[in-house]
């Protein structure tokens, strides 16, 4: 039975908020960074809204920068007006983020997946070949990749690694590869970071938060780790399962931080990913219905309701969040090619010798 998420209203709030050149800001006040342009953007892709989604997809390659990566805005150096409601973008932080940059590769397999386009692949084979070089400029010795751009001949050990985001990163690598099989391009360098990022996920966790900050309260870095395949099987499932009180409001979805009571539309979408991920499909679309009241009239979703003072707050639809549960639904009811890639680790199920013997099923759509 299809779920409750309009997946048509919601990719036409994304449509709307994107602009004349293919990029789809946070909001129409602005923000934009490469992670949450890609969520928006196969969105699109998954809702059919091709002309849209190929701009969203050609954005990326025509704002690359020499060495792979993008230049983005850090959302949460935007602050909120002063009836603290709504975003204020101004001029934020920016940053040049490794997870953000990695995501190009999710965003170009997931869109040409769903548009039944992967014989579009070698257009965008450059940028993505030149993303996976950026991040892996930046993974230590130890195998975890810091989270931004060092600044000049800045030792890499001063830089933070997180948890949430190297696991995306992990995905992001899986993916890459998955495209370079299909191509017959070398990747086994690839193969190998990836090994050893996910030997420092799953096994040197002091690697993370270096900083002195601890980011433990933070739903992502709870959840990540499984989504992206990281900590798979049972292992999975206990470790949502361990944790699962201190973020899940019962009837209203997922907490962003366990210490607020603030759930939010976008972390529950990827939640019930996660849980997909683990085969408990019940809980997913349970995760999902919650969050009717938080879908809006005019299309997309709130960004979050704070349960205390019953507000949606703040006041935003972010694309990224219309976006988050195009994907949830589409993961949930297999409705267009490509719709399990985000809830399977192909590489793990199909480990395939250079020349692309054995390739997984679904690419070759």
């Amino acid at each position: 039975m299809p779920g409750p998420v309009d997946i048509r209203a919601c990719a036409r709030h994304i449509e709307a908020l994107q602009r004349p050149g293919g990029d789809i800001p946070w909001i129409a006040a602005g923000v934009w960074d490469a992670w949450n342009h890609g969520e928006g953007a196969m969105g699109l892709a998954i809702a059919g809204r091709e002309a849209a989604a190929r701009k969203a997809l050609d954005h990326l390659v025509e704002r690359q920068e020499d060495d792979g990566g993008w230049t983005g805005d850090l959302g949460a150096s935007v602050p909120l007006d002063d009836a603290n409601r709504n975003l204020v973008p101004g001029t934020p932080e920016t940053a040049r983020d490794t997870n953000f940059s990695g995501y190009a590769a999710v965003t170009v397999l997931r869109s040409l997946l769903a548009l039944g386009a992967l014989s579009d692949l070698p257009r965008y084979w450059p940028m993505v070949k030149a993303a996976m070089d950026f991040i892996l400029a930046h993974q230590t010795p130890h195998g975890d990749i810091v989270w931004r751009a060092r600044d000049g001949e800045e030792a890499l050990d001063g830089i933070d690694s997180l948890r949430a985001g190297n696991a995306s990163l992990y995905k992001s690598l899986e993916c890459a590869i998955l495209m370079g099989r299909l191509l017959e391009e070398p990747v086994d360098h690839w193969a190998r970071a990836r090994r050893r990022l996910g030997a420092a996920l799953r096994e040197n966790d002091a690697r993370f938060d270096r900083t002195g900050t601890d980011r433990r309260r933070y739903a992502m870095d709870w959840y990540y780790p499984v989504l992206a395949g990281v900590v798979p099987g049972e292992t999975g499932r206990a470790r949502l399962y361990a944790r699962w009180t201190d973020f899940v409001k019962p009837g209203l979805g997922c907490r962003c931080v366990s210490d607020e009571p603030w759930v939010t539309a976008a972390e529950t979408a990827e939640l019930a990913l996660a849980c997909l991920v683990v085969g408990k499909r019940d809980q997913a679309r349970s995760l999902i219905a919650d969050l009717a009241p938080l879908k809006a009239r005019d299309g997309g979703y709130w960004m979050g309701w704070q349960f205390n003072e019953e507000i949606v707050w703040p006041y935003e639809r972010p694309s990224w969040t219309a976006g988050a549960l195009i994907m949830a639904a589409d993961a949930l009811d297999g409705l267009t090619p490509g719709s399990d890639l985000l809830i399977r680790n192909w590489v793990a199920e199909y480990p395939v010798r250079p020349d692309a013997e054995a390739l997984p099923a679904f690419l070759s759509v």
